[in-house]
């Protein structure tokens, strides 16, 4: 469901929604290498305080879901990095593995290597995304060396 349609970012006639716009300006954000869920995605953009989100706002406290954040990546995520914003499992948009890994691999997403037992998924070579690793929390992008070679920020002690 994320962003593989050809229409890119273009809304019929023009006008994009206003929540789909906030959708895809974060996911332009997230860092090379680091992904956010659907799931994420909505409660990142629920707290920074979108007016539909919020009664004291005006919004009547219509929070917005991981379901509208797939919604938006699959209408307008083509001209975004519809790869970074995922499944909460991990798991390869299906229909686009093949063209999702080729862009994790190529920005150094961490990934979990396939066990190869019979009848999985990971038989068929497919990767997961390694979660713990490489999933961002809408904080500032990471600074340039601040990564060690698996894609995850650096922790000192």
């Amino acid at each position: 469901m994320s962003g593989t349609g050809e229409n890119g970012s273009d809304a019929p006639g023009g006008e994009l929604p206003e929540y789909a716009d906030r959708v895809l300006d974060l996911a332009e954000r997230i860092p090379p290498g680091r992904v956010m869920t659907y799931g994420d995605v909505a409660e990142y953009l629920n707290e920074e305080g979108h007016p539909d989100a919020h009664p004291e706002a005006g919004g009547g406290g219509r929070r917005m879901g991981p379901r509208q954040v797939g919604r938006v990546m699959a209408l307008y995520g083509g001209a975004v990095p519809w790869w970074r914003v995922v499944r909460a499992d991990g798991v390869l948009l299906p229909g686009s593995e093949r063209r999702a890994l080729q862009h994790y691999r190529t920005e150094g997403t961490p990934l979990r290597e396939p066990k190869r037992t019979p009848g999985s998924r990971e038989e068929r070579g497919i990767p997961r995304l390694d979660m713990a690793r490489a999933r961002w929390d809408g904080s500032e992008p990471d600074t340039a060396g601040s990564r060690d070679a698996g894609g995850a920020p650096d922790r000192e002690g």
